[in-house]
């Protein structure tokens, strides 16, 4: 026989048990309703493409998602590179800057402007000088300058949806957390409640040992699950927080309802709209082009730089003043050691870029295709574990607990049913956050970010 302490808490614990499975068949008839309710229904009001329940739940994502793309410093930083480099093709296609000189001759002392009146060659001079870059130079080198900030252009789009993926992906998880932590807070309440039901039942000999301990380990695996719950909550909490910009002591963020978004894209659409918009892809089309580019002027850089020079030298008296014109040109005299490598480079270049943007086409058909087995892999699970597992497992539960009154079947069978039906519906929770999110980097892809 078990002392009175032990049985005492074996008897609350077995009435907690036995105490959630009357709540949970009590209500089987509404309970049903509302599971499958909760669960299946899409409204029509929602938004297509949000993946929220209702417009509530809806404007504070979409509000969480423009506060990211105001805030969060990584999107700062990538557009204040990009307007940096939008500064760069003006300055490339400007001539260098001009060279003004001064000049003093004087014969017979090494003092300035001496000799003025007694040495025929003195004079001082005055004059300006400037570098001509050969033909069509500055025109490749603001074009390349160009494609310099087209592609921050298309690097600051893409920082821009990777952190609004980063927002949905954190907001979905933390939707699937909070219900879970719902669940579990429920479950532990329901099973401190019907200790006190299940005690008399105990002290009459209805009960077992075997089913008083089993009790409490599931109990404690529920207060487990709890704190490792919370634990995760707190670091998403934290982990969201940096992605919008804000600081650690702000308030924690809310979360709202959310119900399986319907994405009517066909293979091709998606494939094409990929192909389209996706940020990457154009990133990689400008570098392309910038290495073309780059080529280009490798190869022009075979023709020779000029340089045109103007001064005046005021003589001594009585010899008139002087007026020169000078033309220079920089002779690419060492083009085997200097300019050819430098095509030779350029052309690797370029070939390394193409190859580049070709496997980035290749990768982002890859996890399109990719995402979308895995959308339509999500949309017939719910709709499983809504149609069915969920309804057959709340249908076991209602028989078992009517077995178990008369004693046809075991407190483990009734258990196991109790616990099955909650799995399930976290299970459920988890599968519609993995559904989310999968919209979530689709959207990321495809440009949409609705």
């Amino acid at each position: 026989m078990l002392s009175a302490s032990i049985r005492r808490i074996a008897a609350r614990t077995l009435t907690a048990a036995l105490t959630a499975i009357a709540i949970l068949v009590g209500s089987k008839s509404s309970g049903h309703a509302q599971v499958i309710g909760a669960f299946a229904n899409h409204p029509d009001s929602a938004p297509p493409g949000t993946g929220a329940e209702a417009p509530g739940s809806y404007n504070r994502l979409r509000a969480l998602v423009d506060e990211a793309l105001s805030h969060s410093p990584v999107v700062l930083a990538a557009r204040s590179h990009w307007e940096a480099e939008t500064r760069g093709p003006i300055q490339a296609a400007t001539l260098p800057d001009p060279e003004i000189s001064l000049q003093h001759f004087s014969v017979g002392s090494p003092r300035p402007f001496s000799g003025y009146e007694s040495s025929d060659f003195y004079y001082t001079g005055f004059g300006v000088s400037q570098d001509i870059p050969g033909p069509g130079k500055l025109g490749l080198r603001a074009k390349q300058a160009e494609k310099e900030a087209e592609v921050g252009r298309h690097a600051f789009e893409l920082q821009q949806r990777q952190v609004v993926e980063q927002v949905r992906e954190t907001y979905f998880n933390l939707f699937y957390l909070n219900k879970t932590l719902e669940l579990l807070r429920q479950t532990q309440l329901e099973l401190q409640r019907v200790a006190q039901t299940v005690e008399a039942q105990y002290h009459v000999g209805k009960s077992q040992q075997q089913d008083v301990l089993k009790a409490q380990l599931e109990l404690t695996a529920v207060l487990k699950e709890l704190e490792m719950n919370r634990q995760e909550v707190g670091q998403s909490q934290a982990n969201f927080k940096a992605i919008l910009g804000r600081e650690q002591d702000s308030s924690s963020i809310e979360i709202g309802d959310v119900t399986p978004t319907e994405l009517a894209l066909d293979d091709r659409r998606l494939r094409e709209l990929g192909l389209n918009n996706s940020p990457t892809l154009k990133q990689a089309k400008a570098m392309e082009e910038r290495s073309q580019t780059a080529l280009e002027l490798a190869r022009r850089d075979y023709i020779p730089d000029f340089n045109v020079g103007y001064s005046y030298e005021n003589t001594g008296r009585g010899i008139r003043d002087y007026y020169m014109l000078t033309l220079g040109a920089k002779i690419p005299l060492y083009f085997w050691r200097k300019q050819t490598p430098a095509v030779e480079q350029a052309a690797l270049e370029k070939e390394s870029a193409h190859a580049d943007a070709y496997s980035k086409r290749l990768s982002v058909t890859s996890e399109l295709q990719n995402q979308a087995i895995a959308l339509q892999t999500t949309q017939r699970v719910l709709k499983l574990y809504s149609d069915g597992l969920i309804p057959q497992a709340q249908a076991t539960l209602a028989s078992a607990l009517a077995a178990y009154r008369v004693s046809k079947v075991d407190f483990q069978t009734l258990l196991s049913s109790v616990i099955d039906v909650l799995r399930l519906r976290q299970e459920y929770y988890r599968t519609l956050a993995d559904h989310e999110i999968v919209v979530a980097k689709i959207q990321e892809i495809i440009g949409d970010q609705s």
